[in-house]
């Protein structure tokens, strides 16, 4: 059963946790002239996140399909939606297009974004920053929505857990808990940390987000930048 929280006018968490692996996989549409929908989820999860975007618009709608880096949560459903939604386009960094999005799971060709490349859905501006390896994959950026401070950060801010979709405390204590639990499992090493780690981090703060949007656990409402600079603390305390 997914939930539907939403987190800024027009902005749609669309949630499933999956008991198995405690684990909470989000999706988010936006209401707009041309709807975006960020993060497809697993093939598995089409029907039921399908069902519910219905609920908010019609899908055949959806303009654009946005995802952070080549991943099965992240763009595993692409060519699903794109089969729904006859005129979406997929749109990810040039390497992600060129090394894997058009020849695996793309039904159509996907547009590329040149970092700092602005893309206008109708009154909102979505903002692409290229940022190999953070969260990680050689081909991760980020979007952020510049008229209402929205990071969508894939899978920074990772939170294992039911955990509540909004909230306006701290979850770096939660981010932590994941990291370390991961470093002794084998998804050991799952966020990379490299020489440019820090300088992404920086330049993603900089932004001040008011909301940070993570692909697992709950939507961050807050300082955002001091909430990017603490988890680069943390990252470089447990990775570096």
């Amino acid at each position: 059963m997914s939930q539907v929280t939403e987190i800024s006018p027009d902005f749609f968490k669309i949630s499933t946790f999956i008991p198995e692996f405690n684990i909470q996989f989000n999706q988010f549409l936006v209401r707009d002239e041309e709807p975006l929908l960020y993060h497809t989820g697993m093939k598995g999860l089409f029907p039921t996140v399908n069902e519910v975007v219905a609920r908010l618009m019609d899908p055949t709608s959806i303009r654009w399909i946005g995802f952070s880096h080549f991943e099965a949560d992240e763009c595993g459903a692409l060519r699903e939606w794109q089969k729904t939604a006859p005129h979406a386009t997929a749109i990810c960094s040039l390497v992600s297009k060129l090394v894997s999005v058009d020849d695996v799971v793309a039904e159509r060709p996907a547009r590329a974004l040149e970092d700092g490349e602005v893309l206008l859905t109708g009154k909102y501006r979505f903002k692409f920053l290229q940022t190999p390896h953070v969260p990680h994959a050689w081909d991760a950026g980020h979007l952020f929505e510049e008229t209402r401070g929205i990071l969508l950060c894939s899978d920074l801010f990772h939170q294992d857990g039911d955990v509540e979709p909004v909230t306006t405390r701290d979850i770096i204590g939660r981010f932590r808990k994941t990291l370390i639990d991961y470093q002794q499992g084998p998804f050991a090493d799952y966020l990379p940390y490299t020489t440019k780690t820090e300088q992404f981090l920086n330049r993603l703060a900089a932004l001040r987000p008011n909301v940070i949007a993570p692909m697992h656990g709950s939507t961050y409402l807050g300082d955002g930048e001091s909430a990017i600079c603490d988890l680069a603390q943390v990252m470089r305390e447990l990775l570096a």
